[in-house]
């Protein structure tokens, strides 16, 4: 009868020490894991920060060093006679208004337009629903020349070509489909029961999507604003196509003003305006970042 205790406890003591060996090999493979993560992290910010960054340093290198065959990325002797060259040769102020008064009514109409949509395809789910939202994903594999002409002819026609208004039209639609199926997520993710809770305690609909909705809802709108404002800002085709007058082009279009008919670019200028045209948007997203990451449940406290 001896050797069968003998063979438990040999079984108890072995799954005993293998247990310690699995729980470190599974720390280890976290703790890999995760290194790989933060490495992939870091090759991606250095993926889109390193264009910024030689842009940065061209702004503000004089002729001779961007003339150089072993360019670095400090200039040796730098300048600001590209910005001055800049402003001095397009009307750089004139554009950027120009964009901001685009973007900026593109994206509060994308907005305003999106979000009732999207609260009543995420809450009232059909098969007319579901076709919409797969018209909607669909409608961006659609290239620009192939809408391009349509919309000429119809802007034509009402008038609109060569006017900011036309422009922040097209801009509306372009950026409403992807601005609805951003907003039909986050509505989605959105809790029924704080609306069902509302209900009960006598709140009607209208009192329901201001007080609650619409702030747990709040920072998928600043996200899709700011996805809206930034598309528009950075088009270029549209307002290339739809815009004819100097004093209504906007900062892409005025951009190509610094190649020359041969194809030969003015390095110097074209980068200190460049550099320019990306600090909006830089800005923005920095002042409103902590509202697209707050607390999405920050309206969910009754009061």
């Amino acid at each position: 009868m001896s050797p069968r205790p003998r063979t438990a406890d040999r079984r108890t003591v072995s799954g005993r020490t293998g247990r310690p060996g699995r729980t470190a090999n599974r720390r280890a493979a976290k703790r890999a894991s995760r290194a790989g993560q933060y490495l992939a992290l870091l090759c991606y910010l250095a993926f889109l920060l390193l264009p910024l960054l030689w842009l940065a340093s061209t702004a503000f290198k004089p002729p001779r060093e961007l003339a150089s065959l072993h360019p670095g990325w400090i200039p040796d002797h730098p300048t600001l006679d590209n910005f001055r060259q800049a402003f001095d040769e397009q009307p750089l102020l004139r554009a950027a208004a120009n964009s901001l008064i685009a973007a900026g009514c593109a994206a509060a109409l994308a907005v305003v337009v999106a979000t009732p949509m999207a609260y009543v395809m995420a809450r009232h789910r059909s098969a007319l629903s579901r076709a919409a939202t797969g018209w909607v994903v669909v409608s961006q594999a659609f290239p620009l020349v192939l809408v391009i002409i349509p919309l000429f002819l119809i802007l034509k026609n009402l008038r609109l070509i060569d006017s900011l208004v036309g422009l922040v039209a097209v801009y509306v639609v372009w950026a409403l489909p992807f601005a609805l199926w951003m907003l039909t997520g986050y509505v989605r993710a959105l809790p029924r029961e704080l609306e069902e809770a509302a209900a009960v305690d006598g709140a009607g609909r209208a009192r329901i999507l201001v007080s609650v909705t619409a702030p747990l809802l709040a920072p998928g709108i600043v996200a899709t604003a700011l996805f809206a404002f930034i598309t528009s800002w950075n088009e270029f085709f549209f307002a290339l196509v739809l815009l004819k007058s100097p004093e209504k082009q906007t900062m892409p279009v005025v951009l190509t003003h610094f190649i020359g008919a041969e194809g030969v670019a003015d390095l110097g200028p074209l980068a200190a305006a460049a550099l320019l045209a990306t600090l909006p948007s830089l800005a923005l997203f920095a002042v409103i970042q902590r509202r697209i990451t707050g607390g999405v449940l920050a309206g969910a406290v009754k009061h």
